[in-house]
Formats: C-alpha cells, structure tokens, sequence
C-alpha cells in the first residue's frame, strides 16, 4: 500500500478537511467513474454545487484526461468548458491512488484564465514594445537591466541576453554622459515623484557617441512602491543635435550677426554635443592665406599665430587640407611630419591630435577649413564625422552668405567695370576728405571724360569700348598718388579726388595724364589712339559743397573739350553762364520735339550719268524762337549726348515719309528720300516693324524710303543691329552707308551685309582734283562698292571740275551745293522744277528743238 493509500486508510476525515480547504479544486472518481469527492475550490471552478456532483459521472466535468489510461499521469493546461457554458482556462493534474484495493483518481484543478490574459497581454506588449524605433530598457530599482526591446539591441549593439542583468549605466553611459541628470531623475521617482526626461550623450558597444533623449518613469505596486524602472530611449542625434547647429546658423544669420560671432557660436555649441573635441573655423582668403573666424576654447595667442600663415603641402592639417582640398588627420601631433614646425604650441596646451576638413565654395573654391583637435592621440568617431559633415556644409553657407553680402556692398559703392569707386561712394570720399581738410588747405576735384568715345562703341561695338575703360582706368591708376582717389561716374566719365593740391599742383597732374594718354591703347589687334578732357575744381577756392564742386568741375571738362579735347582747364565764373547755357539748350530740344518745332530739309542727289535725280536727303533742322537758328553740328551730339537721338530719328522717317507721299499726290516724282539714324535706333528690335507701319500709313512703297547709317551701326557686335538690318532689307527699305571711309569698315564683313549704298564722305572732295590720295580712296570706294553691286554716292560736290572727276571714275550719284544746298519743302519744289526743265531744255537743245518747243515743255512742267 502506498503512502497516500495509507493516509486516506488511516486518517480520513484530517485528510478531507485538508482536501476541502486548498486554493486548488480537488476532485476524487473512483474505479466506477463516479465522483466521491468536490471540494469548495471545486465548486467554484466548475461552478457546480458538490450535492450535483458526488455520486454522478465524472462526464459531468468534461474532462478529456479522465478517459485515458487510469494509471499515467496528467498534467497541462487547458480550456475548460464549464456546465453553464463558460469557459475557463485551468491548470489540471491529474494523480492516480488506490483506496480499499480500489484505483481512485485525484484530479486537481486551478483557475489560470488571468494569469493566461496576463501572459498573452506581455506577449503583445513584448511585439509592440520590438516594433518600435525606439529603444526600451527596464531595469530593477538597483538599476539593473531586466528587458531590453529590439530597437535597444538595434542602436547599442547589445543583444537581450548581453544586456539583461547589466547595470544600465555601465552598459551604455561613458566617460562624457550627464550622470547626474539621470540620477536626479530616478532619486525623483523613487521619492514618488513624476517622470521625466533628459538629454544625454550615452555609449554604443563599440564606443560611438549617440544622443539620445531618456524618458524615464517608474513601474509601481498597489502600494505606490517602484518595483521596476523603464526608459524610453529615443535617437536625437541628427533631429535634434544636429539640427541645432542648422537653427544656430540660420538664426545668426537672420539676425546679422557678424561671421566671426556665428563662427564662435558654432564652435561652442559643438564642443556641448561633442564634449571630447576643441573646434575651430578658419577663413582661407582668395591669396591663399589663413584668417581664424572662430575657434572659443583655442587660447588667443595661437589662434593670432594662425593669422596670415599661407596653405600648402605641409602647413599642420588645416593648411594642408586647405592646400590639396581634401580632410587631413593626424593623429599625433608629436609625430606627424606635417606639424613639425608648428607642434609647439598645440602641445604646449595639450592638444595632441587634429582632424582637419576643408570648407568648399559652390564653385569649388576652399573657403575655409573646420577642424576638431583632440587632447590624446586618435582618430575622429563616426559621431564626429556627422558633425564635421553638416558643419562644412553650414560653415560654406554662412561664409558664403556674408561674401555675396560683401559683393552686393561692393557693387553698390564700386564700377563693376573698372572696380573704382561709383557715383555714391565717390561722394562719400569727397566729403570725408573735405571735413579732414585742413585750414588753408586745398583739394582738387578733377572731372575727366574720354574724347570721342561714341566713336570707339559705335566703330567697334561696346566690348571694345569697355576694354578701353578698363584700360584707361589702370593708366590712370599709374599717374596718380598713393594719396588721391579715383572714381568712375559712369560712360567714360572719371573723377579724381586730390587731397592737399592747389590748382598749379592740380594741373601738373592733369597735364601728366594727359601726356601719359598721348600713348595709344591696344584693342585686341588695334592700336587705339585716345585722349581726354578735364576739368578742375577746387575746394574751398570755388566752392564748399560737393554738388557745387562737381557742378563746376563738369562745367571746366566741357569748357576743354570747346578747346579743342586732350587738355585741361580750371574752373573759372565765367564757365557757369557757358554751363546754364548747355542746360538751357537741352531744355529747348526737348521743346522743340514736344512741340514739333523740328523740320526737315532736303537736298537733292543727281545721278552723274544723265543729271535725273536720284534721291533727296531729309536733314533734320532747328528754328528756335529764342535762339533762333541752331546748327545740325550743334545740337545733334546734343541729342545724342542727352538721349534724344532715337527720338529724332523716327520722328524724320515719319516727316520724310509724309513729305514724299504728299509730294507724289502733287505729281512730283522723287524716286527716294534718305534719312538719317543712329546706330540706337538699330538696336531697337522694333525699327523694322515700325517703318513698316509708316510706310503703310503714307501708302508708300519700301523703296521709296532709304536709311543712312555710320559704320558704327554694322561694325559693333550687335546680334540685334544685324538682325534689325536684315529685317529691313526684307521689308525693301534701302541701307545706305554714310560717310564711308573715315571709320573702322571692314570689308569682308561690309560684302556680307545688306548694304545698298555707299555714300563717299564730303572730306574727300575738297582736293581729288589736286590729292592724288583722296582721288585714290575716291576710285577704291568707287570699285569697291559697283563690284558689291551698290550705289556709290559721293557727298559735298560743290564745283564742275569735282563732279567730272567723279563722273570720269564713274561715281553713280552726286550731291552737295553745285545743285543746291538743304533746302526747305517748298523751295525744293520751285528747285525740282527749275532743274526738271532745265533738264528739258537741255535734251531738247541736243535734239536741235527751239526756244518755243522749250517753253511749252517749261510749262507743261
């Protein structure tokens, strides 16, 4: 008999209250299946009074395990289905005894269903708690870790079974994490107070930095008592700590904080996030020479050493990386070959190693190097590297920033031609230099303008005319003190600022650059003469204000340039009448075109070979009022200096066009008019359009209308001129090239152009009876225009033996005073048919007709 069998045998009733009084439900089947014994555990269980339940069939328990063999054992966990349906989960045992030479069986059963719930809910917290991008650590009130989820094991590189039972803070702080914060934090909750969090830099397995924000709080019993401590780990590295050093930057920047100040904070704040690290920010400037911007923790005697050291091959790591564009690290500072001359002092203050990285320019160039030195030998951590990486790109924004800052403030008080100072700086000079001048003490202002410069941009376009500028500037440049000041106003306007010169010493430099300009200027593959005109005022003699100054000044350059240009003169009174007078015929023109009061004379163009005409030239003509009549020769460069030419110019083809429409309904037949333009008006895309809509308005034909041109106008590098001429060749409107010969015409590019005239310029004509010279160049245009296919027509013809010549070269038309001068609409009428007639009379003498045949064709014209 066994010893339980002897327990039942012998003490029975001890037995069954011990039976009736367990946690467990207990239930006895005997050999028959029947249930003998349902203690109260069981009862609740199964939710069955004992009274329905001894005596019956075990079936009523719906237990599985009793149909088994009644010798094995049986223990498990499962789900029961209770009489009323319910279910429950239940941890069943199940033990076999013999009682009265009877096999009885022992069933023991508890109630698991919350420790089961329990466990499925640990189970999903453990899956969610994995799934997380942050790491979770829970640890004893001891602080040692219990559980870490996968995103620990993902960022700190330990496994659970690596990390579970290690103190947390020797596992993953270091020689630079807040403890403290962190202690202050769990102290509070284990004092019952709330959670909290903390910024603090911890450890990965293999020594890298990771910024990480703690989220600490505590696990507590029904009693209020911390029985574990969780943390919530998050990566702050790049959205926060990172990011900081962006807010810092941009912020600054906003506030225009001055580089050297963003530089210093820069440094600062990454010696917080990297607290292992002494940083530093120097500017490389465009000679290749090292400026410290910023560098806190860097004692001031080094970085003053630093200041003007040239980059190169072997210049510590900064210069170095500087040198070859490319990070440099050396990792000790004792032996690095690089650092040999300059170890002395970075050891001294016990910096051992520096990584070196350079700071690149959009467009490629070192603008700075940023550097992290380390107090023992080594190599840059990969938290380190991040740094360094969003710092150059933030370090080369900010220098950047400031230099295109610096750039705009240099262009708005500097030429960007020339890089001399510009009208508004110039005035700033002026008036520093007149309030530190001395009592008794003068200074010169002398205005200098280029003479003829229209010439050079209208011959050989814009592009030659500024590399004149910059040529003249540099020449001046050469003939002026250390002292003086030179400034360009714009065009080919210059100033010069002469502190402490009185007017003789004031014209011994203005007489030196005049000489120094005798010398021409090479263009390209040109030898280009120059000169200038200056005039000289003189502070306090003239005037004590700046705008009086310049005023008189400008008032001399155009009193030397009325002398004859390439000179100088002083201002006196007399020149401010000669200036008010300048102005007041400015004025007038621009009247004069407000209110029509401009006209058009025309002169007649015969053609050599039978004495038709050919054409008449439009020229423009001024009657004033006031000033009565005003020469072409006067107030055309007038209208082209103050920008009225264009103006002029349509408004010409308009009268022209209205002349010659008008004269062709009166019967006069004139084949063509000629005007005048400048090369302006050629610039204008338009011009084709519009005299296409003049002609259109008149109902004339496009020949009917022809445009005379300088060389300027086609020799200058103008897409839109060409296009232009070539707009109006196809319209049909003739190009005539006036003044032909005394420019720059190339002739390969002259035979490409849609040219249909040349014109022979008048300063010819004087002597090609008596110059074999100006009788040659008049035979070469001749050629070289009838084997071009074009008209050449010579100006300024004014005597028989002239138009001979012209005629025995076979010139096809003539024009100037031998016919008749410029003349107004109507006497150019009385003078058509006067020459028309003569014309008649002349054919009709040839053909022997008399004086009464003559007469009739006089009237009849």
């Amino acid at each position: 008999m066994s010893a339980s069998d002897s327990l039942v045998t012998e003490t029975p009733d001890v037995l069954l209250a011990a039976l009736e009084r367990a946690d467990d439900g207990i239930v006895i089947v005997d050999s028959a299946h029947r249930v003998t014994h349902f203690n109260a555990s069981a009862e609740r269980i199964w939710k069955l009074a004992r009274t329905d339940v001894v005596g019956r069939d075990a079936e009523i328990l719906t237990l599985n395990c009793l149909q088994a063999d009644p010798v094995s054992e049986f223990r498990d966990e499962i789900s029961l289905v209770r009489h009323d349906g319910s279910r429950i989960r239940a941890a069943i045992s199940l033990s076999s005894i013999a009682h009265d030479g009877a096999p009885h069986r022992v069933v023991f059963a508890r109630d698991v269903t919350a420790d089961a719930e329990r466990r499925v809910r640990i189970g999903l917290l453990h899956a969610v708690s994995d799934q997380t991008n942050r790491a979770v650590i829970i640890t004893d009130t001891e602080q040692n870790i219990v559980y870490v989820n996968s995103a620990f094991t993902t960022l700190f590189g330990y496994t659970s079974g690596e990390a579970e039972g290690r103190h947390a803070g020797e596992l993953i702080a270091g020689c630079h994490t807040d403890r403290k914060a962190v202690a202050k934090l769990v102290k509070r909750l284990m004092h019952g107070g709330r959670r909290g969090e903390a910024e603090v830099l911890a450890y990965d397995k293999e020594g890298e930095e990771i910024w990480v924000c703690a989220r600490i709080d505590a696990f507590r019993d029904k009693k209020g008592r911390v029985k574990h401590i969780f943390a919530l780990l998050e990566d702050i590295t790049e959205t926060k700590q990172l990011r900081s050093l962006q807010q810092l930057i941009m912020g600054a920047l906003a506030d225009e904080v001055p580089i050297t100040d963003i530089a210093d904070r820069l440094c600062r704040r990454v010696e917080e996030i990297a607290p292992d690290v002494v940083c530093s920010l120097l500017h490389v400037d465009a000679a290749g020479l090292i400026h410290p911007l910023g560098g806190p923790s860097l004692p001031e005697d080094y970085s003053r050493a630093l200041d003007g050291i040239a980059i190169g091959p072997n210049v510590g790591s900064c210069g170095t990386a500087a040198f070859y564009g490319e990070p440099v690290l050396a990792t000790d500072l004792e032996t690095d070959p690089r650092w040999q001359p300059y170890k002395a002092m970075p050891l001294a203050i016990g910096l051992r190693a520096c990584w070196s990285t350079p700071v690149k320019a959009k467009d490629g160039r070192v603008i700075a190097t940023f550097a992290f030195y380390y107090r023992e030998p080594r190599a840059p951590s990969n938290w380190h590297r991040r740094i360094v990486e969003a710092c150059v790109s933030l370090g080369a924004f900010a220098i950047e920033r400031k230099e295109a800052r610096a750039e705009i403030a240099r262009l708005a008080y500097h030429d960007i031609l020339t890089g001399l100072p510009n009208r508004a700086q110039l005035r700033h000079l002026i008036t520093t230099a007149i309030d530190a001048c001395p009592t008794g003490s003068h200074i010169a202002l002398a205005f200098l303008d280029v003479d003829h410069f229209k010439d050079v941009n209208d011959t050989l376009g814009h592009a030659a005319g500024d590399e004149l500028l910059i040529q003249l500037a540099q020449r001046l440049r050469e003939q002026i003190g250390p002292e003086d000041m030179l400034g360009r106003l714009g065009g080919d306007e210059f100033v010069i600022l002469l502190p402490q010169r009185n007017a003789e010493s004031a014209a011994r430099v203005a007489a030196d650059i005049t000489e120094a300009l005798g010398a021409p200027l090479r263009l390209g593959s040109r030898l280009m003469p120059m000169s200038a005109s200056i005039g000289i005022s003189l502070y306090p003699d003239h005037a004590t204000d700046i705008d009086t100054l310049m005023q008189q000044a400008d008032a001399a350059m155009y009193m030397a340039k009325q002398a004859g240009r390439s000179t100088h003169r002083i201002f006196s009174a007399e020149m401010n009448g000669l200036t008010e007078q300048r102005l007041a015929l400015i004025a007038a023109l621009r009247r004069a075109i407000a209110e029509g009061a401009l006209s058009l004379s025309y002169q007649p163009q015969i053609r050599s070979c039978n004495g038709a005409i050919h054409g008449a030239e439009a020229l423009a003509r001024w009657h004033d009022a006031v000033l009565g009549d005003v020469s072409p020769a006067k107030f055309i460069p007038l209208a082209e200096e103050c920008g009225l030419i264009e103006q002029i110019g349509l408004w010409s083809v308009r009268e022209a066009c209205r002349q010659m429409a008008s004269w062709r309904r009166a019967g006069l037949n004139i084949p063509c008019v000629s005007v005048n333009l400048s090369p302006i008006n050629f610039r204008n895309v338009t011009l084709a359009a519009r005299l296409k809509d003049i002609l259109a308005e008149h109902d004339l034909p496009a020949d009917a209308l022809m445009l005379e041109i300088t060389e300027g106008a086609f020799m200058q590098d103008s897409v839109a001129a060409l296009e232009t001429m070539n707009a109006i060749r196809e319209l049909g409107v003739g190009l005539s090239v006036d003044d032909f010969g005394t420019g720059y015409s190339s002739l390969s590019r002259l035979a490409h152009l849609p040219i249909r005239e040349l014109k022979i310029d008048r300063s010819f004509m004087r002597d090609i009876e008596s110059d074999a010279g100006a009788l040659a160049i008049a035979t070469a245009v001749v050629r070289v225009g009838q084997g071009l296919g074009m008209t050449v027509v010579a100006e300024g013809v004014e005597t028989e033996g002239q138009r001979k010549t012209l005629a025995e070269l076979g010139c096809d038309v003539v024009q100037g005073f031998l016919y008749a001068p410029a003349l107004a609409p109507f006497a150019f009428e009385r003078w058509l048919i006067e020459h028309c007639a003569e014309q008649a009379r002349a054919m009709l003498g040839r053909l022997g007709v008399g004086p009464v045949g003559v007469a009739a064709v006089k009237r009849s014209a």
